[in-house]
């Protein structure tokens, strides 16, 4: 089934694209998607079908026990502490480090289309993807190579901003369109399911002060990092609300636990680990805290933006 709606979605998305930049660049959105089929109840005392969908956020690689090589997937990740708290009748997590949006239609190595997983009888699905379209990966290393050479200055914005525009923020609008595609397939083939969309933990000081060399990023680099996981965290919540998904903040929950800050502090990890997670990415207690932050939303978000 890995084409089997996508092309329909593709054309309905571009459609929608125009509308949904419109909306993101005044930071204002109307709800205006159908809504989905009434879902069943995914509060305390109700035993889930539970499917998690995303990328190495999710999987969380190299933390303790490690269950799926390939994927970097953790028995430790925030899906498989939900699951342990909340108690399932079937969970299954298919999140792969690497995943984009294209990988919830198309396998990844071994990890099948993560969209396969779903089915009509799934009580919640919780997705977190973007950040690899985005391009987290080369932004870091990019942004770390530059800081180097002009450690006080801004040379990571002044690259991404040479060619007279913030080739950030378009990626980021770029993204909007494939994540409401992916949303819209969560909802057809899980239509009972309560679906959340989990956003991106804090990785930088949000006071915008930076730690170089501990991380490498130029001082004056920090702040338009922070402000570019601020805008994809704002683009995915209001494409959340366009398709009457729940969003789940994990960026504010973070705050100041970030890979600046001490090794007993911090709950994402620098470029060099100190506690064992993938360089950039949540360790044990990050994932922990998203874990705590998608309960949260469960039993008490509805109604919330």
């Amino acid at each position: 089934m890995a084409n089997d709606t996508r092309a329909a979605d593709g054309a309905r998305g571009r459609r929608r694209t125009t509308v949904l930049g419109t909306a993101l660049g005044g930071c204002a959105l109307v709800a205006a998607a159908t809504v989905p089929a009434a879902a069943r109840p995914a509060g305390p005392g109700h035993e889930l079908d539970y499917v998690s969908l995303g990328d190495s956020y999710t999987s969380g690689p190299l933390i303790p026990q490690q269950v799926n090589a390939e994927c970097g997937r953790s028995d430790h990740n925030y899906p498989s502490l939900l699951a342990s708290w909340r108690g399932t009748k079937s969970f299954e997590d298919v999140s792969c480090a690497g995943a984009t949006t294209n990988e919830m239609w198309q396998a990844q190595g071994g990890n099948p289309a993560q969209l396969d997983a779903l089915d009509r009888n799934d009580d919640l699905v919780t997705v977190q993807i973007g950040g690899n379209d985005v391009g987290f990966g080369s932004i870091i290393s990019t942004c770390a190579r530059l800081g180097v050479q002009d450690p006080a200055g801004n040379p990571c914005e002044r690259s991404y901003k040479a060619g007279g525009y913030d080739q950030l923020a378009l990626a980021v609008l770029r993204t909007a369109p494939k994540i409401d595609q992916v949303l819209r397939a969560v909802h057809r083939r899980a239509p009972h399911a309560r679906v959340l969309l989990v956003g991106y933990p804090d990785l930088l000081p949000d006071d915008g002060v930076g730690c170089f060399p501990a991380v490498p990023f130029a001082a004056k680099d920090f702040s338009y990092l922070r402000d570019t996981e601020k805008r994809l965290n704002l683009m995915l919540r209001a494409v959340a609300a366009w398709n009457r998904v729940e969003y789940v903040d994990t960026y504010g929950p973070t705050v100041g636990h970030d890979m600046c800050k001490s090794p007993a502090d911090r709950w994402i990890e620098p470029l060099r680990p100190a506690a064992p997670a993938a360089p950039a990415h949540p360790n044990a207690l990050g994932e922990d805290a998203m874990a705590r932050a998608v309960l949260d939303r469960l039993d008490h978000g509805r109604g919330r933006g």
